[in-house]
């Protein structure tokens, strides 16, 4: 995470913090947002020689998104919130495949699944999921409590 954060010092972010071994990252920065999803991309290029995606969320959004959780009396580690840098679809379970006791719910530029038995046996593929990076609740949690000083 030591390298993501360079990255990110070197593309001008600035209060650059990092969180877990998954690419949580949280910095300030003036730019709009495909600026910042352009400039990360670039370094993450130069750094790995291949093209890595990028999913940016302010502050602000982070704090939301934890607000919006429609599942919240289950388990933070049972429900996920899938982002995703394009348009979900209408219907939050079009194109899904495999499911049985999950519950997926449209948000605003995420979904999300809550996983009953978790998901380690789950079946269940959300064509969103190959454009996207899921971050269960705890995550969220976490990453609004660091971003709250900042928003």
């Amino acid at each position: 995470m030591t390298v993501l954060a360079r990255l990110c010092e070197a593309a001008g972010f600035e209060e650059v913090k990092t969180y877990i071994v998954s690419g949580n990252v949280v910095f300030r920065s003036g730019r709009q947002e495909h600026q910042v999803r352009s400039e990360l991309e670039d370094q993450l290029r130069e750094y790995s020689s291949k093209d890595v995606g990028v999913i940016v969320r302010s502050g602000d959004e982070i704090i939301d998104t934890l607000a919006r959780n429609p599942f919240p009396d289950a388990p933070g580690n049972r429900v996920m919130a899938l982002f995703v840098n394009d348009m979900l679809p209408v219907d939050p379970l079009e194109g899904v495949t495999g499911m049985k006791d999950e519950q997926v719910r449209l948000g605003k530029r995420e979904l999300f699944v809550l996983y009953p038995e978790g998901m380690a046996n789950s079946r269940l593929r959300i064509p969103s999921e190959k454009k996207g990076t899921a971050r269960n609740m705890n995550t969220v949690a976490k990453l609004a409590e660091v971003v709250a000083p900042m928003a």
